[in-house]
């Protein structure tokens, strides 16, 4: 699966800003799909993550109520809405792929290219 994403920017507190992930080389809907982010001399941290079909989600704690995971399989995309952003949200965020549903980074088979998303305060 090769997996592009886009939508990143710099933004104000408080903001939105929706990135999508566009799939491509593989049956999409074959596998779960995650959004990872990584700050600055920080580690990679899960986001977000959907499962094949879209029926569940699960979010990290930092996020929740923020950021929507959703996903288009007629269209071999998956999208994350942020809403109410924060300077903390800073990081460049990691779309990725899983033939199973979990949120660890290191079970994710396939990674995009990342897209830097900046909140300024």
């Amino acid at each position: 699966v090769q997996l592009q994403a886009s939508g990143g920017g710099l933004v104000q507190a408080g903001g939105s800003l929706r990135l999508s992930c566009a799939a491509s080389g593989r049956t999409f809907s074959n596998y779960g799909m995650g959004w990872f982010r990584q700050a600055p001399g920080k580690e990679r941290e899960f986001v977000a993550a959907i499962s094949r079909l879209g029926s569940s989600t699960h979010y990290a704690n930092s996020v929740k109520g923020r950021f929507t995971i959703s996903r288009d399989n007629a269209k071999n995309t998956v999208y994350l809405q942020m809403n109410s952003l924060k300077p903390e949200d800073t990081a460049v965020y990691y779309c990725a792929a899983t033939g199973a549903w979990t949120i660890a980074g290191d079970e994710y088979d396939y990674w995009g290219q990342g897209t830097q998303v900046t909140i300024s305060s």
